[in-house]
């Protein structure tokens, strides 16, 4: 069980370790700024936000100066049920030690880790994540249109397909909510 806290201040003082997982670069910093400031020396602020590798070199930079706090950029993949069901991947930037002592915590709730380099090298490595992604969603969905379109269908095209080398996570796990017209994720394509 949790406490919940009406002041970012009171719910990072006594904290070893501190997580965030928000909207943008603007929330990350509308947090992560008065959670420093009131962090104390030798504690840990992680980022889990997908923000800009910029930030997170600032962030890095103030924590720093701010008292010694390490910050890992450690933006995530595997959406709302990768969260939930413990299965996220982590692509964490900062310094090594620092990785090495948010690790464990991070190992409850992931089912792979890489600590990519420096700071802001995580949220470098999500961006060539999201790239890659960008193209597969629009080649399945081209695939599917296209499938539709002749009258084939999808869920025979799919079993047919998703066996070989067109196989991918979001044809195994997209290609119906496709179909279907739904495109809510919980990732507003602006961020």
């Amino acid at each position: 069980p949790g406490e919940a806290y009406d002041r970012i201040e009171a719910a990072v003082a006594d904290a070893d370790l501190v997580f965030l997982c928000l909207g943008d670069d603007a929330d990350v910093r509308a947090v992560a700024e008065p959670a420093i400031a009131a962090m104390r020396t030798g504690s840990i602020l992680v980022d889990h936000t997908t923000a800009s590798a910029e930030l997170a070199r600032q962030l890095h930079a103030e924590a720093l100066a701010a008292g010694n706090i390490g910050f890992l950029d450690a933006p995530v993949s595997g959406g709302q049920a990768g969260a939930e069901s413990g299965q996220l991947s982590i692509m964490c930037g900062g310094d090594t030690a620092v990785f090495e002592r948010a690790r464990p915590v991070m190992d409850a709730y992931a089912k792979a880790i890489t600590h990519a380099g420096g700071p802001g090298s995580g949220q470098l490595v999500k961006m060539v994540n999201q790239i890659c992604i960008a193209g597969l969603v629009q080649g399945l969905s081209e695939g599917l249109h296209f499938a539709m379109r002749a009258g084939l269908d999808p869920e025979t095209v799919i079993s047919a397909v998703s066996k070989g080398a067109a196989q991918s996570w979001q044809m195994d796990n997209r290609w119906r909510t496709m179909v279907e017209g739904e495109f809510e994720f919980g990732f507003a394509v602006d961020w």
